[in-house]
Formats: C-alpha cells, structure tokens, sequence
C-alpha cells in the first residue's frame, strides 16, 4: 500500500531536517573553536551557500529526468554527512571549503526530489495535504534536533553535533528504504498525466517561458529580501542595547523554538485549506505577514519583541512551505518539469534571502535600524504589489491555471 509509503515520506522529513543543513548555527561556533577569523567563516558559509544556488536548477531538471529519486536522497545525505565528518578530522582551510562546497550542492537536491517524491506516490489530488505532514514532520525534526543538539554540546562539547547528525542520516536513509519504489509514479512526479507522452529531458526554456513561475519567483526573492535579515538585524539590536535581559544561548534556542512551533500546525492548517481556499490565497496571506512582522519589529525592538516577531516568521513559513509547492505543481501541470519550476523558485528565493542581511545591514549602520526595519516593510510591500498586480494579469490572460479544489 502507498500508506507505508507516505508514513515513511514523514520520517524522512522528520530526520533529513537536520541533516539537510550539515552543521548549521554550530559550524561558526566549530571553526571558532579551532581559531578561525569571523571573516573567514563568513566566506565559507557563503561558499557553501553560493553552491547550494547553483545547483538548484540543475537538481530540480536531474529529478525531473531520472526515475532514481531513493538513491539520489541517499547519496545526498551520504555526502553531505561524509563532507561534515572531514571537518571534525581535518578543519583546515581549504578542507573546510571543499566541504561546505560539496554540503551546498548536495543539500540542492533534497528539496526538489522529496517534493517529486511525494507529487509521485500522492498525484496532484493528495499533494497539498502530504505536503502539509511533510513540513509538519520538518519542522518537528528541525526543533528536535535543536534541542538535543543544544542539550548535548553543553554536556559533551560542540562534537556531539557531528554524532547527532549522522545517526539522523541514518535514520533518514532507512527510512528512504522503507518507501517502495513500485508506489513512486515518475510520470506524476514530474507533473505528467496519464495521456500524455513522456518527455526525454525536461527543458529550463519550458520554465523561463512560463509568466506564473516568473512571477512568482520574482515575489517569492522580495519576500526573503525583506525577511531572511529581520531576526538577525534584531538580535543584533537587542545584544546591543538590552543585552543584559535575556542570556544570548536562552535568546538564540527561543528564536528556533518559537518559529517551528508555529510552523508545524500552521502547515497542517494550510494543507487543511488548500483545497478549499487555494494556494494564491495562502500565498497573500504569507505575504501580509512579512509588513506587520516588519513594523514590529521596528516599534519593538527589545529582546521581548523577538516573541510576536517569530510567531509571524513561523505563520508566513508554515503557509508557504505548503502552498509554493502546490502552486508551481498546478501552474506546471503537464508540462513534465514540475521539480525544475520547484528549483527555479528555490534558487530565487535564496538570492533574495542571500542579499538581505547586507542590504539590511548597510542601511543599519548608514541610518538607523529603525529604518533598516522599516525599509525592509516596505520591500515587503512591493512583493505584495508584485504578486496581486501579477495575479490579475495572468486572469485576465487566461494564462492562470485553475486552482486544485476550486
């Protein structure tokens, strides 16, 4: 039955959460450890980062293409894994490069062949609802794994995180094991139906030529422009002018705490919705967030103020880890390159979120971080614009697809 499939689908979410990621906030503590410069972990975060961009088009038309999706899950978090154990052994320069190098493009895959995955056992119909339980068991893993991890290296020292993460890439490759690869569909998992031929190789020039994922994709990197430095731009305000009210570790647990939290019956509530309400709307809701997380953040920049903030971080994400996915699944419906549209989307987006803390920054220490809050609300706003203005050209084009449930 797909039913054991589906429930192993979670378990894999479940511990691939914390593998995906490699190390994590504890590489910069590893490398500091070991007499690295502040300087020279930037730039190998970046590095890794950088790769994991580059690879995510490529990984989305590799899913696509190939019916061995198990093995390319397993052969990611091997690698990402073995990359992470050569810096416990060898934390040297240039071993530390090739090893974020080799984690960034490894971890590129995940995304798009877990998604492809479940398009493939579930069909357009059960995926907005699996998708929901995947994110769910995601965020659950992710907050787990920060606990244990927290808990373990003041018990035993920053080594223990190497210990943790590869008994979760374990577990994540049995549980890989237990989805059968009978009850995968290759041809649902790239969004082809049952009547329709099978492409030989999906094309970026089918993707580029779509005006819905552009749109998307061009909302999606304002969004993570104006998002993915809020929290970091706050705990710098708040270790700067109220340092003395909560303990840093306390502030740091409780800013990943309180996200997945909301996360987790956020995605189940959206994936509840989609059908009903459909994806566009979840999309605007999220996109509504981000202004007031924004003016929070600005008129409440105290160590308290992190509460509100990360509970409208955790409402925005949990509503679009769901309803991305299943948008670009009916917008690309029958085109045979649903996981390439997916990996257009991700590497848009991590543009966007890899430009904000320098944006953000820059405007903090040129003015204020008031205005750098503020400037980041009103990007937000421009993402919202971009997205309704985008929606009511593409209806009255006719170029919109109907919507699952609608």
């Amino acid at each position: 039955m797909t039913l054991r499939s589906l429930q192993a689908l979670c378990l894999v979410n479940f511990f691939m959460a914390d593998v995906r990621d490699g190390l994590g906030p504890f590489l910069g503590i590893f490398l500091t450890e070991h007499h690295w410069q502040a300087d020279n972990i930037g730039w190998v975060m970046s590095a890794g980062g950088l790769a994991g961009l580059f690879a995510t088009i490529p990984a989305g038309l590799i899913t696509d293409a190939t019916h061995y999706k198990r093995l390319l899950l397993i052969a990611g978090s091997l690698i990402i894994t073995l990359s992470t154990l050569l810096l416990w052994y060898f934390p040297d320069s240039w071993m530390t490069l090739f090893s974020q190098i080799l984690t960034g493009l490894a971890a590129a895959f995940i995304a798009p062949v877990l998604t492809g995955i479940t398009l493939g056992l579930t069909g357009p119909d059960g995926f907005s609802r699996q998708m929901g339980h995947n994110e769910a068991f995601n965020h659950g893993g992710n907050m787990t794994a920060a606990i244990i991890a927290g808990v373990s290296v003041a018990w035993w020292g920053t080594g223990a995180v190497f210990v943790l993460m590869t008994a979760m890439a374990f577990c994540a490759a049995l549980s890989v094991f237990a989805i059968r690869p009978g009850d995968i569909d290759h041809r649902l998992a790239r969004g082809l139906g049952d009547g329709e031929s099978r492409l030989a190789l999906p094309r970026l020039s089918v993707i580029l030529r779509n005006p819905a994922v552009i749109i998307t994709g061009l909302t999606l990197l304002l969004f993570h422009l104006s998002n993915a430095a809020l929290l970091p731009m706050l705990s710098m305000h708040a270790a700067a002018t109220h340092s003395g009210e909560m303990p840093a570790g306390v502030y740091a647990a409780a800013t990943v705490v309180i996200s997945q939290c909301v996360m987790i019956p956020v995605a189940l509530f959206a994936a509840s919705r989609a059908q009903k309400s459909g994806y566009s709307f979840l999309i605007t809701a999220a996109l509504l967030v981000l202004p007031l997380r924004a003016a929070i953040a600005s008129a409440y920049p105290g160590v308290w103020g992190m509460i509100p903030v990360q509970i409208l971080d955790g409402l925005a994400a949990g509503l679009l880890g769901v309803a991305v996915p299943g948008y670009i699944v009916n917008v690309l419906a029958g085109s045979g390159h649903t996981n390439a549209g997916q990996g257009t989307i991700m590497l848009m987006q991590g543009v966007g979120a890899s430009m904000s803390p320098a944006l953000a920054g820059t405007i903090a220490a040129r003015y204020s971080y008031s205005t750098a809050f503020a400037a980041l609300g009103v990007i937000a706003l421009i993402a919202l614009a971009i997205w309704w203005v985008g929606g009511r050209f593409e209806r009255r084009s006719g170029n919109a697809q109907p919507e699952s449930g609608k």
